[in-house]
C-alpha cells in the first residue's frame, strides 16, 4: 500500500521540499516530471498547483495533500484537515487576500465598488465577500500580475494576496479591506482517512514535519558549570521547558542543555561564561517532536 501525496508546484514547492529534508525525507524532482521520487517506498508524490491540490484531493485521485486554505475555500473543497503548517519562523501564521485600489481611489469602502471592475486569482470568494456585503461588481479571473491592471486602469481594484503589504505599497496601491486569511494546511480525502494505514502513515509524516518546523532557527546549547553559579545560568536561559541539569564526576559541578532561539545565542553566549559556563557547545536541531 502507498500513500499518495501531493506536493504544491510553484510557490510552496521550494520549501515545502526543504521541511521534508529537514524531517527526514529525501525528495528528488528531476526535469519536468510531475513525479518526484521519495526515498520512502510507502509514499508516492506528485507535483500539483496549490489551487487545484483540494480538488483531486477530495475527488480521491490523491490521499493527501498540502495546498492554502484560500483555495480549499475557493474550490469549495470537503477535506480533512489534518494539521496547519508554518515553514519558518519568521512567516505569520496567516496570510491575507485584500481588496485593493490605487492610493488616488475615491474607493473607500467595498460598497464604493457596486458596478465596478475587480481583478483576482481567488475569484469565487471574492464573489462570496461581494454577495455578503450586498455588493454587485464584475469579477474577472486574472492570471497575474492584477497590480499592474489596477495601476493601468484596466480594473478598478484587486483581491491580492499579501503577508506584510510591501509589494502593494510599492504598486501605490491601498488596502480597503481583508476579504479572507489562509493558513497552509496538510489535508486529506474521507475515505483515505478512515484507512488506518494511511490515517498513521498521514499522522507520521505530519509529525515529523511539524518537529522540523519547531526546530527551525533553533538550536540546543551544552555547558558545564559550577553549582555555586548554577542559579545565575539558568537565570539567563530561556528553553522549551526547564533545562535539563545533569551532576559531573567532577564534584560540585554540573552539565547544563537546553534548547534556544538561534537569534539570542550570539548575545546569550557571552553572558553565560561572564557568570562561569565553560566548555559551551551550540548544535543545530534537525526536529524537536513534542
Amino acid at each position: 500500500m502507498k500513500l499518495k501525496l501531493g506536493i504544491p508546484k510553484g510557490s510552496l514547492q521550494e520549501a515545502t521540499i526543504k521541511v521534508f529534508e529537514r524531517a527526514g525525507f529525501r525528495v528528488y524532482v528531476s526535469g519536468r516530471s510531475y513525479f518526484p521520487h521519495i526515498d520512502d517506498a510507502e509514499i508516492e508524490p506528485i507535483l500539483l498547483r496549490a489551487q487545484e491540490m483540494s480538488k483531486y484531493v477530495e475527488q480521491e485521485v490523491l490521499d493527501c495533500g498540502i495546498t492554502g486554505q484560500d483555495w480549499i475555500l475557493e474550490n469549495n473543497s470537503k477535506v480533512v484537515y489534518i494539521a496547519d503548517l508554518v515553514y519558518a519562523k519568521q512567516s505569520s501564521m496567516k496570510v491575507r487576500w485584500v481588496l485593493a485600489v490605487p492610493e488616488d481611489s475615491a474607493v473607500k469602502s467595498v460598497k464604493d465598488l457596486q458596478g465596478k471592475r475587480i481583478a483576482t486569482e481567488l475569484v469565487q470568494v471574492t464573489k462570496d465577500y461581494l454577495k455578503k456585503n450586498k455588493v454587485k461588481a464584475d469579477v474577472e479571473f486574472s492570471w497575474g500580475a492584477t497590480e499592474a491592471k489596477v495601476a493601468s486602469g484596466v480594473v478598478d481594484a484587486v483581491v491580492e494576496l499579501t503577508e506584510t503589504g510591501s509589494s502593494l505599497r510599492a504598486h501605490k496601491l491601498r488596502v480597503v479591506s481583508t476579504i479572507c486569511e489562509s493558513t497552509t494546511e496538510f489535508i486529506a480525502n474521507k475515505k483515505a482517512y478512515q484507512n488506518p494505514w494511511k490515517r498513521k502513515k498521514m499522522e507520521q509524516v505530519v509529525m515529523l514535519l511539524k518537529g522540523a518546523i519547531e526546530a527551525d532557527h533553533m538550536v540546543g546549547l551544552k555547558m558545564n558549570i559550577e553549582n555555586r553559579n548554577l542559579n545565575k545560568v539558568l537565570g539567563l536561559l530561556t528553553s522549551l521547558k526547564n533545562p535539563t541539569i545533569s551532576p559531573l564526576s567532577q564534584r560540585n559541578w554540573s552539565a547544563v542543555e537546553t534548547i534556544i532561539d538561534e537569534g539570542v545565542v550570539r548575545n546569550l553566549i557571552p553572558s553565560l561564561k561572564e557568570v562561569g559556563a565553560q566548555g559551551i557547545i551550540e548544535y543545530p536541531l534537525n526536529k524537536i517532536i513534542h
